[in-house]
């Protein structure tokens, strides 16, 4: 188990310090405007002077190490227009936590949703719930996520009297936002929490069961949903992914101060230090949770073996 987290921990690093290059280089074909607050007064001599103080004047490989050398001494730079002269950290550090409440609240809500409604599919098939599920299903992987976003934002407000913005001073401006944040999440648990447990009530382990007159809750509790569970596990980390994807469109459209509209709002002003921190913190987030995914696996069913060429993926 220590030999291959060590080993998807270096392939991760790997993969991460690839991914940073990448975007590196293409931060640097971005127009220079992105470097300066006032680019329309400046003349050339002054661009030359100030291109050259912050080294992007040097062959791309220099540029690569020096900013790797920062990397490593946690340092990526000042903001250039959003918040000028301002330490990138400082800016995402103000924004975080609030991104990271409405990412987990949302993931808690998937998961006391849709774990639910998945196993109530898998005990019901081609019933109410199952129908439903079918069609909840349906609709948010059919539907651009910007339009279902924007549905519930519309109409919500009306129903149930709830603000449109977030608003600091008001708790329940919160539920909109979060709760669009995670239909996403909600879809995708009981879509494979269903097919998981339908896979196991058709194995002859349970067949067995029943012939033995076990109980069908201890069944599918005990047996089913136990066992069913096991490979969700792996992508619980990976549906961050869905957060931080719905995250960057709903911070913007509920007036969220998180990362996900900070990453727009720098984009929008060409801001081109805070867009390159940005992108490496989100990828960063990605692969870490596709590491934790197979790790949690592993702990949860100490039975898989990635030591083995028989449990390799």
């Amino acid at each position: 188990m220590l030999k291959y987290v060590a080993k998807r921990l270096a392939q991760s690093v790997l993969t991460l310090l690839i991914i940073t290059a990448i975007v590196f280089s293409l931060m640097r074909l971005m127009p220079i405007e992105g470097y300066f607050q006032n680019f329309e007064k400046l003349d050339q001599n002054q661009i030359q002077v100030a291109l050259k103080s912050m080294g992007l004047l040097d062959p791309l490989p220099i540029q690569l190490k020096n900013f790797f050398i920062q990397l490593f001494q946690g340092n990526l730079g000042n903001s250039l227009i959003y918040r000028p002269n301002v330490p990138v950290m400082d800016i995402i550090g103000a924004k975080a936590p609030v991104s990271i409440f409405m990412g987990l609240a949302s993931m808690a809500i998937a998961l006391l949703l849709g774990l639910p409604l998945g196993t109530a599919m898998a005990r019901g098939k081609s019933k109410f719930w199952d129908r439903f599920g079918t069609a909840f299903i349906v609709f948010i992987t059919a539907v651009p996520a910007a339009v279902y976003y924007l549905l519930v934002q519309l109409y919500f407000t009306d129903w149930l009297g709830l603000p449109i913005l977030l608003s600091a001073s008001d708790p329940s401006s919160w539920i909109l936002p979060t709760i669009s944040l995670s239909l996403g999440n909600i879809a995708y648990y009981a879509m494979w929490l269903r097919r998981y447990m339908v896979d196991e009530l058709n194995k002859d382990y349970i067949r067995l069961a029943r012939a033995k007159g076990v109980n069908s809750k201890d069944i599918m509790k005990k047996h089913v949903f136990r066992n069913a569970f096991v490979p969700m596990v792996q992508y619980l980390p990976t549906s961050l992914l869905y957060t931080i994807a719905g995250s960057i469109y709903i911070e913007s459209l509920y007036s969220v101060p998180g990362m996900g509209g900070l990453l727009v709002n720098v984009i929008q002003r060409q801001d081109n230090n805070m867009v390159q921190a940005l992108v490496l913190i989100y990828s960063a987030i990605g692969i870490v949770g596709l590491l934790l995914g197979d790790v949690l696996m592993n702990l949860m069913d100490p039975r898989i073996s990635f030591s083995k060429k028989g449990g390799a993926r």
